[in-house]
């Protein structure tokens, strides 16, 4: 008896103490549910490892599954699971040898998707292993977490970004209303940006650092080789490889553009990338007037310049890049400007290669023409200081395009710095100091003593001051206030520091937001007009003030449309709880933290562009009446394709 009481005595004992060693191990959860999109959240489950305990990692080889969550309803999919703890790696006495466990606090996360609705609760069952130095204890506990307020709040917190309705290919109405009327593709408009950058090369061959080489480069290869057809064919293939050089530096940025397609739109409106243009744009400037020197360091010129000359295709091609990198003083503000003004437009990546297309080929074209014709240099002008006064006058044009990259950034971030008329005012002044300079009233340290004004430049310093006065109404509160030669220049018409009726542009029927214009539009049975817009977007301007400025097309606008304007490039972070991460339909996953981020997604999910400006009429039950548009400078065109829209929305 006595030998079966200490036998009973050490079972309670044994069992007391496996018992209180299991209730100390046993995690206390804190079980929580984070909306993630339509019909998808995670939930969290954050616990305390008890000290001198550890929870297992899975592993596979010694049958330790690790942290797990099965659901009662198979219906709900499992995707995703997060594991946020200290992990371990050390001799674990339990199993006697290296193991990896879990310390301290730990926060697991799981994605779920439901086939349907999210339901008020859901119970699961929640595995884990734990142990001390002499105890192994395989967990499960049976837990619950409510839904219902989760869906509440997130019905509240985020918006739809994408609109079953909205059909692409079968919109209610079909209008030809001229070639116009289409979204206008990547491509669009690179015959122009091509001859912006021809129109850059050429004033690059005017400067300083380029022009010279061009007698002493040519005649370089002509008298080089005793062949002289060898030596044409050299020059020729000097001249392609500097076209080359500016092609391939447009390279990288599309394969940005593939990684994804709303990146080069936020680099031209990043504020850090605005703010930065404008410090070097303004350095540029200071190049220019003379106050110092900008060079790319000479180890980098004197390196690639041992490795050029002449009877190679190496050789050659070295000697080409040596040209694009002595010259970068004089073309780096040139260049600047077409990466800044491409990147800001649509489809910047082919805009960014069309215009260094344009640039290496004005530049380089001079090289082959003088080969084949090398006669022709006789007629060339000599160098002097007519090449000091074009650096001058390229720095005040860069420093008028340094204050646009500080609007850009002042308009996303809604500062208030450069508002319309302090921008205007500001080109006002650089303007006036370039007509002074000009007619000679202004001089810099490094200009020659002028003797007698040249006709071109008499002719220059007229047309400056000719607008000048062009932009002197800009700085009133007037009609003539609306500047269409220069439009999307300077900030929109609403941007003013005169006091405004209303933050609708034009006194139209607006709204800022998708779900309010619906609500809008809904009140008044109008139909939406939506228009992705941007701060930076220079075509948005001109749509605005040269198209939607005009009677026959505000009117109809206002009297017949919710016009609900979404800028894609608006900085202002959403409320907390208003940001979400958001698998697109390309199962692409995104933050949307910012406005811009919500309406350029918004965008892309539903009209399968990213274009700016983007126009769009749906009725009241989100139904698309008729294709969206982009650019449409053709008043008459725009005007028709609205009408269709409105017809298509009064006919349903």
């Amino acid at each position: 008896m006595r030998k079966f009481f200490l036998l009973f005595l050490s079972f309670l004992s044994f069992t007391f103490v496996h018992a209180q060693n299991e209730e100390v191990a046993r995690l206390h959860w804190e079980i929580s549910a984070k909306p993630f999109q339509k019909n998808v959240l995670y939930i969290e489950a954050t616990a305390l490892v008890p000290e001198g305990w550890h929870v297992y990692k899975a592993n596979p080889q010694d049958d330790l599954t690790g942290i797990t969550l099965t659901l009662s309803d198979p219906a709900i999919q499992q995707k995703e699971t997060f594991i946020d703890a200290k992990e371990v790696k050390g001799f674990d006495k339990v199993f006697e040898k290296e193991m990896t466990w879990y310390e301290q606090e730990i926060k697991f996360s799981q994605q779920l998707i439901f086939p349907s609705s999210i339901p008020a609760k859901i119970h699961f069952q929640l595995k884990y292993e734990v142990a001390d130095d002499e105890n192994f204890l395989p967990e499960e506990q049976l837990l619950s977490v409510v839904l219902d307020s989760v869906v509440a709040k997130k019905s509240e917190g985020s918006s739809r970004l994408f609109i079953p309705t909205i059909d692409l290919n079968n919109p209610k109405a079909s209008c030809e209303i001229g070639a116009s009327s289409n979204i206008h593709p990547p491509s669009a408009g690179l015959g122009n940006i091509f001859l912006l950058g021809i129109i850059g090369g050429l004033v690059a061959l005017l400067t300083p650092c380029v022009f010279p080489m061009i007698p002493l480069t040519v005649s370089f290869f002509t008298k080089k080789t005793t062949d002289k057809k060898r030596g044409i064919s050299h020059a020729l293939l000097y001249a392609f490889f500097i076209f080359l050089i500016y092609v391939l530096l447009s390279l990288p940025f599309h394969f940005l553009d593939r990684v994804d397609p709303e990146i080069l739109n936020n680099i031209s409106t990043n504020v850090v990338l605005n703010v930065l243009f404008f410090v070097v744009f303004v350095v540029f400037a200071l190049s220019f007037f003379g106050l110092f020197e900008i060079t790319l360091p000479s180890s980098i010129s004197n390196r690639v310049d041992s490795k050029s000359g002449v009877g190679t295709l190496a050789g050659i091609f070295f000697m080409a890049l040596t040209l694009a990198i002595v010259s970068f003083s004089c073309t780096g503000p040139i260049l600047g400007s077409l990466l800044a003004g491409s990147l800001s437009s649509n489809g910047g990546a082919m805009q960014l290669t069309a215009g260094m297309a344009g640039f290496g080929v004005a530049l380089a074209l001079p090289f082959g023409l003088f080969a084949l014709f090398p006669n022709w240099l006789n007629s060339l002008p000599k160098s002097g200081g007519w090449l000091t006064t074009v650096k001058v006058v390229l720095g005040f044009l860069e420093l008028a395009l340094a204050f646009k990259f500080l609007s850009n950034a002042d308009l996303v971030k809604h500062w208030g710095l450069l508002k319309r008329e302090v921008f205007i005012g500001l080109w006002v002044i650089i303007g006036v100091g370039l007509t002074l300079y000009l007619f000679g009233k202004i001089k810099f340290g490094h200009d020659a003593p002028i003797k007698k004004l040249h006709p071109i430049r008499l002719v220059l310093g007229i047309i400056t001051g000719l607008f000048v006065l062009y932009l002197l109404p800009g700085l009133t509160n007037t009609k003539y206030a609306n500047l269409s030669l220069i439009s999307g220049f300077p900030p929109p018409l609403s941007y003013s520091i005169y006091q405004q009726d209303s933050d609708c542009l034009l006194g139209l029927n607006c709204a800022h937001d998708y779900e309010e214009g619906l609500q809008k539009a809904r009140a008044e049975n109008k139909p939406i007009l939506i228009d992705f817009t941007g701060y930076a977007c220079v075509n948005c301007r001109r749509m605005e003030e040269n198209v939607w400025s005009k009677p026959e097309v505000n009117n109809l606008m206002k009297e017949n449309f919710i016009v609900v304007s979404l800028y894609v490039d608006d900085k202002e972070e959403l409320p907390i709880d208003k940001q979400l991460r958001y698998i697109t339909k390309d199962g692409q996953e995104k933050f949307i933290r910012t406005v811009g981020n919500k309406w350029a997604t918004f965008e892309t999910e539903n009209f399968k562009n990213n274009a700016q400006p983007l126009y769009a009429i749906l009725d009241t039950s989100e139904v698309l009446m008729n294709q969206p548009v982009g650019y449409t400078p053709d008043v008459t065109m725009f005007k028709n394709w609205l009408q269709c829209g409105l017809d298509a929305f009064n006919n349903k």
